[in-house]
């Protein structure tokens, strides 16, 4: 990805989602060439891109290395971790109750073990002898005022929607927590994997204050703890030998913010930055082809979108909303915008997000969606049937990157060969992150480029967003069925029972087009001959990835 927003990530304060301003291809390669965007070999075309879970282990321990990171974080405080800098430096500083795999499950983290022995009880029973980097042992306590601070108005946590059903959260012994819920809520214990779940020491938290995140330590267990942060150039991370798990290989990591695409490409290749995740998509071949390192490719649990922002206009009509999906060229996009790194789809969910579902319920997920190949002459039926030929809609485009320029291209031409009238709109990128928090910066807008990631293994985590009411129903689509639906889902655990209704969530998200599917787009990684041991999933978001980069030799 290449989203050097403050950003990128997108997912809002007071929300819990995560969204990432996102790519787009022109229609046709020719197209793209003459365009501003990236010459034909810049990508992987004609390539196989096979994912990966993680990359070699490890040979041995090495004094550091140095991570490209597209942004400086503003802060580090967990209950602000709402985005792709914050939690890939956070990840290896602070721990949470459970933790994600490489393989994107749960294993547990800092509780040792979990029950449920109520609908709406969750019990956490914490590890013993947990050392926080200020010296104090991980207690009860700790945990409680951790969790509380997530739901804590006056924090404007980015995970209180993870909340929304917690009554309490009570000490009921030494080493555990209880946790007390309105109603049953299979979504809750998934978050504790993610920042939503960390714990900090209290007393560490308490003595920062309003300083916390942003100046001193974050007196969390993880395998690194908070070094030396230069402002607008590098956080260090060094490594705390009072870790609790396994030591990590590296004794310091180094995250040099390095906000310009080609400026994180020509680190990657001269060896001043050992390594990255984000790559610029118009770099894949580059960095593939250099022979100074490898480029990996694993499950990012992303989705490529255009979202719908108004619906007064002509995209209040279903069909004009299908005719864009059957008009635009998903190859195209996935060949260009992704750097040939990535799937058409019609589907808003990744296939991964349905992997605990048996291979029927996965079957029915993906039946029935919008088709990937364009259909002109059908798109250009709907536009005349809606009586839409000529009306004029606008979609945003920003200079992030060549992913929100191409893809908003990529909508023109698509509409224009319908018999649309569709205008760019060019913001700057604040103003372009500001679309995802603030519905006065969508006034006149009508779509723009988006990407969203799952923080869970969980279709819900993105179906979701289309209730009533929801942060990220960008159109204010509101329908009961659905409702009761994303009700009925979020209280069932079994996954296969879950996952059934989730079936028919992604059905009427798929008919509805509240968001117009593009491409799923995976996590890409390199590394540079020096190093390895790097995850090459998106579990780097909340899983301490850094502890297993060491030496390659």
């Amino acid at each position: 990805m290449t989203p050097p927003l403050p950003p990128g990530g997108r997912r809002p304060p007071g929300g819990r989602r995560r969204i990432a301003a996102t790519t787009a291809v022109l229609t046709s390669l020719a197209a793209l060439a003459a365009c501003s965007g990236p010459p034909k070999d810049a990508g992987l075309t004609g390539k196989e891109v096979a994912l990966s879970t993680t990359t070699p282990r490890a040979r041995g321990e090495i004094d550091s290395f140095t991570w490209a990171v597209y942004a400086e974080p503003p802060t580090l405080d967990y209950t602000m971790a709402f985005d792709y800098p914050q939690n890939t430096i956070l990840s290896n500083v602070c721990e949470s109750l459970m933790r994600w795999t490489p393989e994107l499950t749960l294993e547990p983290g800092l509780a040792r073990r979990v029950t449920n022995p109520t609908p709406t009880t969750w019990v956490y029973d914490l590890r013993p002898g947990v050392r926080f980097h200020d010296g104090r042992t991980m207690t009860a306590d700790d945990a409680v005022h951790s969790l509380n601070r997530q739901r804590d108005p006056d924090n404007a946590a980015a995970w209180a929607q993870s909340f929304q059903n917690v009554t309490s959260i009570r000490k009921t012994g030494p080493l555990r927590i209880t946790v007390d819920l309105k109603k049953p809520d299979s979504q809750f214990p998934q978050y504790m994997a993610t920042a939503a779940g960390v714990i900090a020491s209290r007393a560490g938290v308490e003595a920062a204050g309003g300083d916390y995140g942003t100046t001193g330590g974050l007196a969390c267990t993880g395998p690194f703890e908070l070094g030396t942060w230069s402002k607008g150039q590098s956080i260090e991370l060094d490594r705390f030998d009072g870790y609790w798990g396994t030591r990590a290989k590296a004794k310091k990591a180094v995250f040099r913010f390095l906000t310009d695409p080609s400026a994180r490409t020509n680190a990657l290749l001269s060896g001043e930055a050992d390594g990255g995740y984000l790559i610029p998509t118009e770099s894949y071949g580059r960095l593939r082809d250099s022979g100074v390192g490898t480029l990996y490719f694993g499950e990012g649990l992303s989705t490529v979108n255009v979202g719908i922002t108004n619906m007064r206009g002509p995209l209040g009509d279903v069909r004009v909303r299908r005719a864009l999906s059957l008009a635009l060229d998903r190859s195209g996009f996935v060949k260009a915008g992704l750097g040939g790194a990535g799937t058409p789809t019609g589907s808003l969910t990744t296939r991964a997000a349905w992997a605990s579902a048996s291979e029927e319920t996965r079957r029915a997920a993906f039946a029935s969606l919008p088709p990937t190949v364009p259909d002109l002459r059908k798109a250009k039926a709907l536009i005349e049937e809606a009586g839409a030929t000529g009306k004029t809609l606008t979609v945003a485009t920003s200079a992030i990157g060549q992913d929100v320029s191409l893809l908003a291209t990529a909508v023109q031409a698509a509409g224009t060969r319908i018999g649309l009238d569709i205008r760019l709109k060019t913001i700057a990128p604040n103003a372009f992150t500001a679309l995802f928090t603030d519905p006065g910066a969508r006034e006149g807008i009508d779509m723009f480029p988006l990407t969203y990631y799952d923080s869970i293994t969980d279709p819900l985590d993105l179906l979701t967003n289309f209730k009533t009411g929801a942060y990220l129903n960008f159109a204010g689509h509101s329908d009961k069925h659905y409702d009761t639906l994303v009700d009925r889902a979020a209280s069932v655990h079994p996954p296969e029972q879950r996952m059934r209704i989730e079936v028919e969530l992604q059905k009427h998200a798929a008919q509805q087009l509240l968001w117009i599917p593009v491409a799923e787009w995976p996590t890409a990684l390199f590394l540079n001959k020096r190093i390895t041991g790097a995850p090459a999933t998106i579990a780097y978001m909340y899983y301490p990835w850094a502890a297993d980069v060491g030496a390659a030799r």
